[in-house]
C-alpha cells in the first residue's frame, strides 16, 4: 500500500510541476522561465524538479502536451464549422500565452534531431493534428474540399506554425484571423464557385 500511495504522490507532484511550469513559462516567456523559479514555484529543489523530468528538455516537452490537453488540441466533434471554431479558438488562446508559443517554436527546430526529447512529440502531435483537421471537415457537404484531405491538413498545419513565428516578430499578426480566412478558402461552399461561374 505505502508503494502505491507513494506512487500516487509522486504522479501528483509531477502534474504540480508541468502546471506551475506552464503558468511561468505563459507568463514570463520560455527565457525567462528557469529551473528555479519553476522549482521555487512547487516548493521544491532544481534537482528534486530533474528527479520527476530527467532534463530541462524533458520537462518543456511535457509542459507542451500538458498544454495540448489543456487546449483540447483535437477537438472531438463531427460538425466542421464547430471544429473550425475550435481550432481557431486554440490559435486564438495562444495570443494569450506568447511564452508557450516561444517554447513551442523553439523546441520544434530543436526536435528536427531525433534524439531529442521532443522529436516524438512532435511526431505524434503533427500527427494527431493532422487526422483530427481531415476528420472534421471530410464529411461537410456544405463545403468542397480544395486539395486532398492529407495535403489540406499539412498546409494549415504549415500555415498556423509559421503564422506563430511572424506573431512573435510582429504581435500585430491576425493569427486566428488569417487561419480563418486560410480555411475558408481551402474549404469553400459547394455552391460558390457556380455563383461566381454565372
Amino acid at each position: 500500500m505505502a508503494r502505491r500511495g507513494s506512487y500516487a504522490k509522486g504522479v501528483a507532484r509531477r502534474e504540480e510541476i508541468l502546471e506551475s511550469a506552464l503558468d511561468v513559462i505563459g507568463r514570463k516567456g520560455y527565457q525567462n522561465a528557469s529551473l528555479k523559479q519553476i522549482a521555487e514555484l512547487v516548493g521544491v529543489t532544481p534537482a528534486a524538479l530533474l528527479h520527476y523530468f530527467g532534463s530541462k528538455e524533458e520537462l518543456f516537452t511535457e509542459v507542451l502536451r500538458t498544454r495540448d490537453e489543456h487546449d483540447g488540441m483535437a477537438p472531438q466533434t463531427s460538425n466542421p464549422e464547430d471544429a473550425k471554431s475550435a481550432f481557431v479558438d486554440v490559435i486564438r488562446h495562444n495570443t494569450e500565452v506568447p511564452g508557450v508559443v516561444e517554447l513551442f517554436s523553439r523546441l520544434s527546430v530543436d526536435a528536427v534531431d531525433p534524439a531529442h526529447p521532443a522529436h516524438q512529440y512532435f511526431l505524434e502531435r503533427s500527427e494527431r493534428l493532422r487526422e483530427s483537421i481531415t476528420d472534421a471537415f471530410a464529411h461537410d457537404a456544405g463545403r468542397r474540399a480544395t486539395l486532398d484531405p492529407d495535403t489540406m491538413a499539412r498546409v494549415i498545419q504549415a500555415v498556423a506554425d509559421g503564422l506563430q513565428l511572424q506573431w512573435m516578430i510582429d504581435r500585430s499578426v491576425d493569427m486566428p484571423g488569417i487561419i480563418s480566412a486560410l480555411m475558408d478558402v481551402l474549404y469553400p461552399p459547394t455552391d460558390q464557385p457556380d455563383a461566381q461561374q454565372g
